[in-house]
């Protein structure tokens, strides 16, 4: 028993969103590490500015362009998420399957990233949307953030892990102890602080930034699919049904924007933009008399929000390196901007062997890091909520 409890290693995650949750379930549930989170803000907490993930859609349509690393994340994220949104899965009340189609008038074809979605084709002349010049409709799934978020958390817990509330001020703090609670000697740390990394002691990444989002929910029960539009200006709109009869408008990404409560302009913006790609968003008793407007949604809203993305210019950051006078190897994974959900548990894989490969005996001061969006695709990757 003493050599078995010797064996395992004691691994820190830092931040408790979707990207720390997914990182610290994938590391627990390989085996033979015993992990702790420590973060400021769970998903237990009544929602925050400072906890991005609660803002998110969320649902599955990748955006992966030209990267093959993201392709591939988002790829393995999907098909974990679809088993887990199958009847009887073990998340009631979270997991939505639907039609989705993503409309463009932006000369993209996206069939290289979303060829493999089920049911994925292109869609006909006739049934494309107003201000669109080509479609392709798939079948994917959307997830209600704060079930899928607790559930993540329950499931961490319910495997033995260990949570912290803590607010560190440098990274050296869980790699060197003194915050109670924490392993005082871990084997190593993750860091998946999100736009934390900007200010986190340490890090201190400048390269990440805020992309701030604005959603409005209404409840349209009788729209029962999702939607996207991207213009050729580059604006973009979405729709994406919950399983709770809710369905959520955005279309809000505004780079290096920290204004932290919705705004009333970006509300109607919203609105205005969703009812014309969509006026089935309307109540079926109006339209069946009229057109509808803006103001036949007013009545339907539930609820609305913003949210902070943590954009990265070059894209996410997955990296191992050892810190100055360390011995402790520190994994980072962050810069996820809106494809949190999406690349989620591919994204903790390859933490996961960046983390086994450094305790197998990478030499301290060796780093590794993946590159996955090419400085190119900096500005397309915001378009994923």
């Amino acid at each position: 028993m003493q050599q078995e409890l010797k064996a395992t290693k004691d691994i820190i995650v830092i931040g408790a969103g979707v990207i720390g949750l997914s990182t610290a379930i994938k590391i627990q549930e390989k085996g033979g590490y015993r992990v702790t989170i420590v973060a400021e803000t769970f998903p237990t907490d009544p929602k925050t500015i400072r906890y991005t993930s609660h803002w998110a859609g969320a649902h599955h349509v990748s955006g992966a362009y030209g990267s093959k690393r993201q392709r591939e994340m988002d790829s393995e994220t999907f098909d974990i998420m679809w088993k887990d949104s199958e009847n009887g899965g073990p998340v009631e009340g979270c997991f939505f399957r639907h039609k989705n189609t993503q409309y463009r008038s932006d000369g993209v074809d996206p069939s290289e990233w979303l060829d493999h979605m089920p049911g994925f084709r292109p869609v006909s002349n006739d049934e494309l949307v107003p201000g669109a010049t080509h479609g392709w409709t798939f079948t994917t799934l959307t997830l209600y953030p704060p079930v899928y978020l607790n559930w993540l958390l329950g499931r961490f817990l319910g495997n033995g892990g260990k949570v912290v509330r803590a607010q560190l001020q440098h990274i050296n703090q869980a790699i060197h102890g003194g915050i109670s609670g924490l392993p005082q000697e871990p084997d190593a740390v993750v860091a998946c602080v999100g736009l934390g990394a900007r200010f986190l002691g340490g890090i201190e990444d400048k390269e990440v930034y805020p992309v701030r989002g604005q959603t409005v929910v209404l409840k349209a029960p009788w729209v029962r699919y999702g939607r996207t539009l991207t213009y050729a200006d580059g604006s973009h709109f979405y729709l994406m049904p919950r399983a709770t009869g809710d369905v959520l408008v955005g279309g809000i990404r505004v780079a290096d924007d920290w204004f932290p409560v919705p705004r009333e302009q970006d509300r109607d913006y919203l609105l205005a933009g969703g009812l014309a790609m969509c006026p089935e968003l309307a109540p079926p008793d109006i339209r069946a008399e009229r057109m509808p407007t803006v103001d036949d949604l007013r009545p339907l809203i539930v609820d609305e929000g913003c949210g902070l993305r943590p954009g990265r210019k070059s894209g996410i950051r997955l990296a191992t390196e050892w810190p100055e006078g360390s011995k402790i190897p520190v994994v980072y994974n962050y810069g996820h901007s809106g494809m949190g959900f999406q690349s989620s548990w591919g994204s903790a894989s390859v933490a996961l062997n960046f983390l086994e490969e450094a305790l197998a005996g990478e030499k301290p001061g060796k780093a590794k890091e993946y590159e996955i969006w090419p400085a190119d695709y900096t500005g397309r990757r915001d378009h994923v909520c």
